[in-house]
């Protein structure tokens, strides 16, 4: 008999040897009567202690799996075998065939929206997956999940879930989240206010199903979530696709006609902008006013770490028009299926009449895990501990991605969340940079699916840090930077072909020496560097200094090199420049412009600030503190 024991599976020794058997036994390669190595002889074999061997027998024999014969030895049992219906030979299967079968068969198309990730089952085999919505395992708080687990396996908690029936949730899960978890967002409810889901998406497919109908109309965000783009389109409703700006879904006369408006205001899908409080109260109003029903989906409202969390629209609803949908699934993990809906009662009745149709309620068992992770205190604190990683991951993104150099970029204001909207020139052929990506271990987001009009379609691309931790951040937006430049090398500016003057030897030491330039980050915030005469350097960052840093500057070989103390990682740069009017441009070693700002030397007379840069310096190649 030969068994492979895997020094890598979760399963101890013992439990490998049980399972091998109980593979062998079901399959048939153990027929039923067939004698066993003795404990001692398969455990020479196998190279174990012999009461590993004999731990696992024991329990075989008690589960039926096996015999112990008096003075004979251990034999198959052929109880097990008795019970399993025999093998019937393959059915033959024509793919053609058969998808042509149900195709005619198939009354309603089962279509989603052409998400990305759908099609990158392997996204964790790559070594810079900057995408969202994907787990990081080691977030997971497997200590705090295991003691709830262990609670809810009490003699008392599975008497009271597994002889769960109907269509009820666990009581003390839904009162764990109206107190614990909707009072963060504003909102109080009664339990009957509350449905139990298997995540957003289930809790999106009973609303649609509920009110979405060839009658309705349904104004969608644009860009915005493609999968309730197709449960809508899959019930007949007319979509609306309504733009988004800086404040969130713009708000006019286009939703006046809507029966439902689909929001995601604390983080936008996938802008991830946040909606202004000015913008929720037209929303409300419009709501009222024209008689539609708003569905809030209040994706990653609890990593916000930048500013002071708005309201939930539900909280701020006083007609009960609005109906909130949430997760645990976001913030635990995508494994773990669980959300919520809450509305008024009578459509939560309806919608718990919907879901008993499809599923009944999710796992009882999760529900009263999950109640006793939110009793114990052990959710506010990952919150804690989640948003303390994600706004360094996601600082750390920033800083990385101001090194890239070579055509111009724009970053989503800085609102707390997971992910960054990276605007491109026109002319940059995002969906071929995002294939060339993958293949060097790079994998970003290509927007292009979350329009509804491809007309409309931006030409951006999406980085999140949920996927991949720290340390992969720089190395991965360092190898991204590599790929752009061998793109775009006959498109940038050469330092042999540029307009003005290049500056060298002293000419070069006159112009920096005093000067102060100013410039944008890739996300907005403005900075001002000054280059002191004796060498140093000292810069403000932010719309409101938030960052200072110092540095020494010196002109070698008719180059600029400067080093700042933290910015840029503390390391040296050289720089070709040139100088055209009032603007200065830096080239790196290959000749290529990296670096574009506002110049103003030390003798100019006028002063500026950062915030009133001229226009081309915000839309010129990406600048940082370099």
């Amino acid at each position: 008999m030969l068994i492979y024991l895997d020094p890598d599976s979760a399963f101890n020794l013992q439990n490998q040897i049980r399972q091998k058997l109980v593979e062998g036994i079901l399959s048939g390669a153990l027929a039923p009567g067939q004698k066993l190595p003795s404990s001692r002889k398969l455990a020479q074999q196998l190279d174990v202690a012999r009461n590993t061997v004999v731990y696992a027998y024991q329990e075989l024999i008690a589960e039926g799996y096996l015999l112990s014969r008096s003075r004979s030895g251990i034999f198959v049992s052929d109880v097990i075998p008795k019970m399993r219906v025999e093998d019937s030979s393959p059915r033959v299967i024509v793919d053609a065939e058969e998808a042509a079968l149900w195709a005619r068969r198939t009354r309603r198309p089962a279509t989603l929206g052409p998400g990305f990730v759908q099609d990158l089952p392997n996204w964790s085999r790559y070594p810079y997956p900057f995408i969202d919505g994907k787990f990081d395992r080691s977030l997971f708080p497997v200590a705090e999940w295991r003691e709830a687990n262990r609670l809810a396996l009490s003699i008392n908690d599975v008497g009271a879930w597994s002889t769960g029936s109907g269509d009820a949730d666990d009581a003390m899960l839904l009162d764990e989240i109206r107190t614990k978890m909707l009072t963060r967002r504003g909102i109080h409810a009664r339990s009957d206010e509350i449905l139990l889901t298997l995540g957003t998406q289930n809790s999106l497919y009973l609303i649609s199903h509920l009110l979405a109908d060839q009658g309705v109309t349904a104004a969608v965000e644009e860009p915005g979530n493609s999968d309730f783009r197709s449960l809508l389109a899959q019930n007949g409703a007319k979509v609306l696709h309504q733009p988004v700006d800086a404040e969130g879904m713009v708000v006019n006369s286009c939703l006046d006609a809507c029966d439902l408006v689909y929001v995601t205001p604390s983080h936008q899908i996938p802008t991830a902008v946040c909606m202004s409080p000015e913008r929720r109260t037209a929303l409300l109003n419009a709501a009222q006013e024209y008689d539609f029903l708003v569905i809030e989906d209040d994706y990653e409202c609890e990593i916000n770490y930048l500013d002071k969390p708005q309201p939930a629209l539900r909280s701020m609803d006083e007609t009960g028009r609005v109906i909130y949908v949430g997760s645990l699934s976001n913030v635990l993990a995508p494994g773990l299926r669980l959300g919520f809906i809450v509305a008024d009662a009578p459509l939560i009745q309806r919608a718990r009449v919907l879901r008993r149709t499809v599923m009944n309620h999710p796992p009882l068992n999760n529900q009263r895990t999950t109640a006793y992770f939110l009793a114990l205190g052990h959710y506010d604190s990952l919150m804690m501990r989640l948003s303390r990683i994600f706004q360094e991951r996601r600082l750390a993104l920033r800083d990385a991605l101001n090194w890239m150099r070579g055509v111009p970029m724009e970053i989503s204001p800085e609102v707390g969340g997971t992910t960054y909207w990276v605007r491109t020139p026109e002319d940059f052929d995002v969906e071929a940079f995002a294939g060339a990506a993958s293949r060097q271990g790079i994998l970003i987001e290509s927007v292009r699916h979350y329009y509804g009009d491809s007309e409309n379609a931006e030409n951006c691309f999406r980085m999140g840090i949920t996927s991949l931790q720290i340390e992969q951040i720089r190395p991965g937006v360092t190898r991204l930077v590599e790929l752009i430049r061998s793109q775009v090398k006959t498109q940038v500016e050469h330092l042999s072909t540029t307009t003005g003057e290049w500056l060298k030897g002293e000419k070069l030491v006159e112009a920096i020496s005093g000067a102060t330039i100013l410039y944008r980050e890739v996300d907005g915030a403005p900075c001002t560097i000054k280059y002191h005469r004796d060498g140093t350097m000292t810069g403000v960052l932010g719309f409101s200094n938030e960052e200072q840093d110092t540095g020494q500057w010196r002109i070698e070989d008719d180059r600029l090199f400067r080093q700042w103390s933290h910015w840029n990682y503390a390391e040296g740069k050289v720089y070709s420049i040139v100088i055209d009017n009032q603007q200065i441009r830096f080239f790196n070693a290959d000749g290529q412009v990296v670096d574009s700002a506002f110049f103003q030397a030390a003798d100019d007379e006028a002063s500026g600030s950062s915030s009133d840069l001229p226009a081309w310096s915000i839309t010129a190649p990406v600048s940082g503190p370099t």
